[in-house]
């Protein structure tokens, strides 16, 4: 059974109709990526609709926390566990709506509604099929045998899939070389978001229980076993060692949060946060953001770090570095704690350094990672389809936003 919110009424023949499908909305970067687009492809050209399942019990909702403006059709049985009973009932619950809603263009975000939403295309004889690839599960998540399975499956479903859309040029390489696809199915879109207006800094810290002054480092995301928060409190307790008035942020939760919880050492010098809304907040406190991932696609909260005008430490694991530009924007390094380490202490020390590199990612993230180009780029994917299709007898000038 599917639950909608609102947006069920027929089809209208007049637009290109676009059905997206996403397992959950969990806070993260597909959520909103996907908001992005459901606020600013233009309504006048698509009848674009949203199919998502609920979040898990350790999860905050993206849509209940920052996007209420965003329509959502539920599907019950759609989520993040892989339960079979429950996958078929998504499957002939998806498969169902589509039928109903006879789109145009079906979209899959994330493996498991990228897995059932291209399925039930296929069963209902949807034209067209589009997949983004947010990040892989090729590295950090399975055993050696099950990601031989999950490429396989991948490879499949590629074959039955129009367009393959990857969040980045790194991405895209690591699918291809794993045989997922081939290169002219490949579209690289990165994400684009826009910057929350944040409050000062002295009233942010005041409101996160924070000292005015003294540096601050944050992480912002989920914490669980591929985000590595073990290195994460390596990387802690060495900073706190050389520089001792540091103080740690986590905004974000997860099934591994009670690793952080249980730090003793750190217990003066770690907030827990929680999942917020106000995430601005968060970088507005802050002196710079830590990333400690074995993999990651493109991460989001690196983009609005540098919106925000913060300098990044990550590991240069997946496409950080086309979010990071390694001694521009951040410092860069392997995953390892030590290393690390070594950047973030020079970043704390150095303050002039620090709020340059902090000024040149404001700068690069605005320009390349902007709202209206995500929208822009995928009015232009969808366009491509509909004029090779015949939907659309010429490519439409016409902007992409409202």
């Amino acid at each position: 059974m599917v639950m909608a919110r609102s947006g069920t009424a027929g089809p209208d023949d007049s637009r290109i109709r676009v059905m997206r499908v996403i397992a959950r909305m969990n806070v993260g970067g597909p959520a909103l990526q996907v908001s992005t687009l459901m606020r600013g492809l233009d309504d006048e050209l698509f009848d674009h609709r949203l199919y998502a399942g609920f979040v898990g019990p350790d999860e905050a909702d993206y849509v209940e926390q920052r996007a209420p403006d965003v329509q959502v059709c539920r599907v019950p049985t759609l989520g993040r566990a892989v339960r079979p009973t429950d996958d078929l009932r998504a499957l002939a619950a998806l498969t169902a709506a589509m039928r109903r809603f006879r789109p145009h263009i079906v979209h899959t975000h994330t493996a498991k509604a990228g897995t059932l939403g291209r399925l039930a295309a296929v069963l209902a004889r949807v034209p067209a099929r589009v997949h983004t690839y947010h990040g892989h599960l090729l590295h950090g998540y399975f055993s050696p045998a099950k990601t031989r399975l999950v490429v396989r499956a991948e490879r499949r479903l590629a074959a039955v899939t129009d367009r393959l859309v990857a969040v980045g040029c790194t991405v895209r390489d690591d699918l291809l070389a794993a045989g997922i696809g081939h290169p002219g199915q490949y579209a690289v879109v990165p994400p684009g978001t826009t910057a929350a207006v944040p409050a000062p800094r002295a009233e942010a810290r005041r409101s996160l229980g924070l000292p005015e002054d003294g540096p601050v480092v944050a992480y912002v995301g989920r914490v669980t076993g591929v985000k590595r928060p073990d290195r994460f409190l390596s990387v802690a307790r060495e900073v706190r060692r050389a520089v001792p008035g540091a103080r740690f942020l986590v905004c974000g939760g997860g099934d591994l949060h009670g690793e952080l919880e249980t730090a003793a050492d750190l217990s003066e010098s770690l907030h827990l946060l929680g999942w917020r809304a106000d995430v601005e907040t968060v970088y507005a406190a802050a002196d710079l953001v830590l990333l400690t991932s074995d993999n990651e696609g493109m991460p989001v909260s690196l983009i609005e770090a540098g919106l925000a005008g913060l300098p990044t430490v990550a590991t240069n694991v997946g496409s950080v570095s086309e979010v990071v530009r390694d001694g521009h924007t951040g410092l860069l390094a392997p995953p390892d704690a030590t290393e690390l380490t070594r950047h973030a202490v020079r970043l704390l020390r150095d303050d002039r350094l620090r709020l340059l590199m902090g000024q040149q990612a404001r700068t690069w993230t605005a320009q390349r990672f902007g709202a209206e180009r995500l929208v822009q780029d995928t009015h232009d994917l969808y366009a491509s389809i509909a004029v090779a299709r015949g939907w659309w007898p010429t490519p439409l000038t016409k902007g992409a936003n409202r």
